[in-house]
This record gives C-alpha cells, structure tokens and sequence, in this order.
C-alpha cells in the first residue's frame, strides 16, 4: 500500500509492509517536531525541547514515531558524545513536482 502526503513544497510517500502510516497519520507533537527540524536543520534533542517548548518526554516520542516511519535520521552528535543529532532523511523529503516519489521503507 501506498501513500501520498503532499505539503507545502514536500512530498511524502510512506509505505510499509502491513501498515501504512503518514505525516498526517502522527500526532500534533510528531507534526511539531518534524516542523523544528524542517526549519532549524539538524539539532539535539534537548536543543528540539527548547525550540518546541515541549516536554522531553514528548520530544522523544515524538522523534521515535518520526524514526519508525523514517523521516528523520539519528547520529553521533560529536559536540558531546551522549547527545544524539537529529536530521530529516534527506530521502524521504523530496520537493514537490520533481520526477521521483521516494519510498522510506525496507
């Protein structure tokens, strides 16, 4: 199954084994956080809190649901070696109207 998420001047398709689940599909937290992300670049956790004003807790829920469709990407953040950095996947934003639809999953 395939699915299509159009917004703004991005375009998401998201497909799954036995579940298809979408941008839109994720809770407003999720929605946030993939906002931050989108407009600041990459950034630490703590650093997402302070951008979103929300709770650590719901940054990382956030950012796990976020994970589990693979639209955001998780690295060393060399700064400070405990820290995690935090990146949209390059893959799975793809500017609207271009000739590719790109598939996040396995």
């Amino acid at each position: 199954m395939l699915n299509l998420y159009t917004r703004g001047a991005f375009r998401f398709v998201v497909m799954t084994d036995s579940e298809t689940e979408t941008v839109e599909d994720l809770p407003p937290s999720a929605k946030l956080v993939f906002k931050v992300l989108e407009y600041n670049g990459s950034l630490t956790q703590k650093q997402i809190v302070n951008e979103s004003m929300l709770s650590a807790r719901t940054v990382r829920y956030a950012l796990e649901r976020l994970e589990n469709i693979d639209i955001v990407d998780e690295d060393i953040y060399f700064a400070d070696a405990r820290q995690n950095l935090y990146t949209l996947d390059s893959e799975a934003v793809v500017a609207d109207g271009g000739p590719d639809e790109v598939c996040c999953a396995e």
